[in-house]
């Protein structure tokens, strides 16, 4: 493909303009710019636009290799400002005036949209406040319709004048992208223009910061070398040891295949998070990749995976991201401030673009990024290109949102040209058929899964009363009678402490209880507690809520579950006999209860629907492929697997409605950081500054609750908002179950 059409008297569009280097641009800065891209920073040096725009555009340049795309980044790049040649906003730069007074986007869109440049209407329209509804575009660009825009021609002219450019070097050059693919292109265009231009604007306000942001290489060598040398470590003794390395090794012998649609289908405690690292490493390194991306459910699994990975390969190759706190509204709102500087200036540094070899972060910071319309959470997407991205414990990912999610998944490997793994033991069935139009081809990484599930068969499963309903009281009889250590796992925080209500007094037993309620290093300190018992063997019994079904690595005789959706009862198994130590098989107990929430109606229709599959049948609870029959016969039966329309809002271009629709999580939570012993001294530390840090954030998150708009009106006179925004706790909070005695529903973490 040719890069750019001939301009008269200036060459291509390529050719004319320059690179800046960095150790050039200061020195361009010292004199008077006739426009200005942004005010003077703290050494009084002017941002010129002309210098902006063409770092901007050379930036978003770089961001892809694939030539098809490099004119219209470039275009989108040289464009986005263009508004800023209006006379009255330079004299708002130089002059000052309100925020937002003088609004430039849409000029960059409405010349973009005249050379038929649409994808680049749609992301410079909006780099400030997210990309838009297509009719809202169109609203936007209405003003420029008319042939003859005076205002539009005059900036256009001096625009050209400036830049050495021609209307020629902007004609649009068809990609052949239609339809949803399309839809993704600009969502990676945005992200691009966003990065592009929040980098070249930090280097402008704070240029010893720009010049201390360097990317850190993605060295898959030296990181082979790391992770091979770890597993050389390991014992080697023993079946499971050895079946674990002959699944690594197969795997590993996959990695050499093209970018695409992978599975790995093993039992708990199979090694998989070694295993598809591993192969993401040897795969990365045939295909030319430049990150791995590891997608987690909850914050408490992205813990220990985050803790091993720097074990593995050192703390300053593995970047953690998730989302208890999130300033992202406010990162939205800096960006729009074309005279940002100071501590304003440095709240943006803790938006995160993912330029970084390994990153852990949450299935809800991945999928409301892909799906997003905000620049501070899109920026990252464009960094996704030519990645790995293992997906653990995919089960848990909202049925209603499946359609969507794999045709957005689809269109990203399609244009970004990115490897995607799909890891559980409870493989949903996200291939293509008659009922969901799903992904053509998924390459499995394991051999003879159903060998190795045979194999690995660690429980044996029991029903508590013909799984007809219970009360909490014959259950707490029941499992004390077992005179077992024992795990309890229930639906709701609710059930979860009534239980431990009813075992707490209980002789002969050390109890605990885990739910959400409980901020992560109370958790934490209770799940160490817990570990040190079973170590011990003393004799302990656990109430817990679903919390504990991923990324716990629990090791009980006995596991009694309420009745749940099939892939949280087998979930709850691999807490049970989990390295095969005991004599026996472990026992895996299901019970009902005589309580359900109505507002867990189609929980409890997939659960008895599951029982219904398995009942009097429990030998199919082994089955590696059940779960597969399970979740094609579950979609097709109780869930709309695009119950929202997303689908046809993404062929509309409808990005805002898409960014609104799409939610993993229906209910938003607000983190309330609770006031205690335990977190007074961070308090202090933090109750003063202006603004808090990345750093700050992160520390408060472990001494943080989520609680739901209702918990916050109901006991809005215990809770306290400090200057920096967030939220304080100031009533009671016990060293047994956390924050309330009164729990909400629980259901997804975030």
């Amino acid at each position: 493909m040719q890069n750019g059409a001939n301009c008269s008297g200036c060459g291509t569009i390529w050719e004319s303009i320059p690179i800046i280097k960095s150790s050039d641009k200061q020195d361009m800065r010292e004199g008077t710019n006739k426009y200005l891209a942004h005010s003077k920073n703290e050494k009084g040096l002017e941002h010129g636009l002309s210098d902006h725009l063409t770092a901007v555009a050379n930036l978003m340049e770089s961001f892809t290799e694939n030539s098809d795309y490099q004119k219209v980044f470039k275009v989108t790049g040289l464009l986005h400002d263009l508004g800023k040649y209006q006379p009255a906003f330079q004299k708002y730069l130089r002059e000052g005036g309100r925020r937002g007074s003088v609004p430039h986007a849409s000029w960059g869109a409405g010349l973009s949209k005249k050379y038929k440049q649409v994808e680049a209407a749609f992301a410079i329209d909006g780099h400030h406040k997210g990309l838009p509804d297509r009719g809202d575009l169109l609203t936007d660009l209405y003003e420029f319709e008319e042939q003859e825009h005076s205002v539009l021609n005059s900036i256009r002219a001096e625009f050209f004048r400036e830049n050495q450019l021609d209307a020629v070097d902007f004609n649009y050059s068809n990609m052949g992208l239609q339809g949803a693919d399309k839809e993704f292109f600009i969502r990676m265009l945005f992200s691009a223009l966003t990065d592009a231009d929040w980098l070249d604007t930090e280097s402008h306000f704070d240029w010893d910061i720009s010049e201390r942001r360097k990317s850190k290489v993605f060295d898959v060598a030296y990181l082979l070398d790391k992770i091979e040398n770890d597993l050389r470590s390991k014992s080697k003794v023993g079946y499971l040891n050895v079946l674990r390395n002959k699944v690594r090794t197969y795997a590993i012998s996959k990695a050499q295949s093209g970018t695409g649609f992978y599975s790995m289908t093993l039992p708990t405690g199979m090694g998989k998070t070694l295993a598809s690292v591993s192969w993401a490493l040897h795969h990365a390194k045939h295909n030319n990749l430049k990150r791995i991306i590891i997608v987690l459910p909850f914050i408490s699994i992205i813990d220990q995976t985050a803790k091993e990975l720097k074990r593995i390969f050192g703390e300053e190759w593995v970047l953690e991201h998730h989302s208890n706190f999130n300033d992202g509204e406010e990162a939205n709102k800096d960006i729009a401030n074309e005279n940002l500087v100071d501590e304003a200036y440095t709240k943006r540094l803790a938006t995160e673009n993912w330029d970084y070899p390994i990153i852990v972060t949450t299935s809800v910071q991945f999928f409301e990024s892909l799906f997003g319309n905000k620049p501070s959470r899109c920026r990252k997407v464009h960094n996704i290109s030519q990645s790995v991205v293992i997906f653990d414990e995919v089960q848990t990912l909202p049925k209603e949102l499946v359609l969507p999610t794999l045709s957005m998944l689809k269109n990203a490997q399609k244009i970004m040209g990115t490897s995607f793994l799909f890891c559980t033991a409870t493989q949903p069935a996200f291939e293509k058929s008659e009922q969901l139009n799903g992904i053509e081809n998924i390459q499995p990484l394991v051999e003879n899964p159903k060998e190795i599930f045979d194999a690995t068969r660690r429980v044996k499963y029991h029903s508590i009363n013909q799984y007809l309903p219970v009360s909490i009281t014959e259950l707490s009889q029941n499992v004390i009678d077992s005179g077992n250590s024992s795990l309890c796992i229930f639906n709701t925080k609710k059930q979860a402490l009534l239980f431990f209500n009813e075992i707490k007094e209980t002789f002969n037993f050390k109890t605990f209880h885990l739910s959400t309620s409980m901020f992560p290093a109370h958790r934490k300190q209770v799940i160490e507690a817990i570990r040190t018992c079973l170590k011990n063997k003393e004799k302990i019994l656990v109430a817990s809520t679903q919390l504990i079904e991923a990324g716990v690595d629990f090791d009980f005789p006995s596991v009694y579950r309420e009745i749940a959706p099939l892939e949280s009862i087998i979930q709850s198994a691999g807490r049970c006999n989990r390295e095969g130590r005991m004599d026996e098989k472990g026992n895996v107990f299901v019970f009902s209860l005589e309580e359900r929430p109505s507002l867990m109606k189609q929980y409890y229709s997939l659960a008895d629907f599951a029982n219904s599959l398995y009942k009097g049948k429990e030998e199919l609870l082994y089955e590696h492929d059940f779960f597969k029959e399970y979740y094609r016969k579950a979609l097709n039966l109780f869930v709309d697997a695009d119950k929202k329309r997303i689908e046809e809002d993404r062929k509309n271009f409808n990005f805002k409605t898409v960014a609104e629709k799409y939610q993993l999580i229906e209910n938003k939570t607000t983190p309330i950081f609770i006031l205690c012993d335990k977190s007074r001294d961070l308090y202090e530390s933090i109750r003063f500054k202006p603004f808090l840090s990345r750093s700050d954030y992160r520390a408060m998150q472990q001494y943080s609750v989520q609680v739901y708009d209702h918990f916050m009106k109901e006991n809005i006179g215990k809770l306290g908002q400090e200057p920096q925004g967030y939220w304080k706790w100031n009533g009671a909070y016990n060293e047994d179950y956390g924050l309330s005695n009164n729990p909400q529903l629980d259901t997804f973490i975030l």
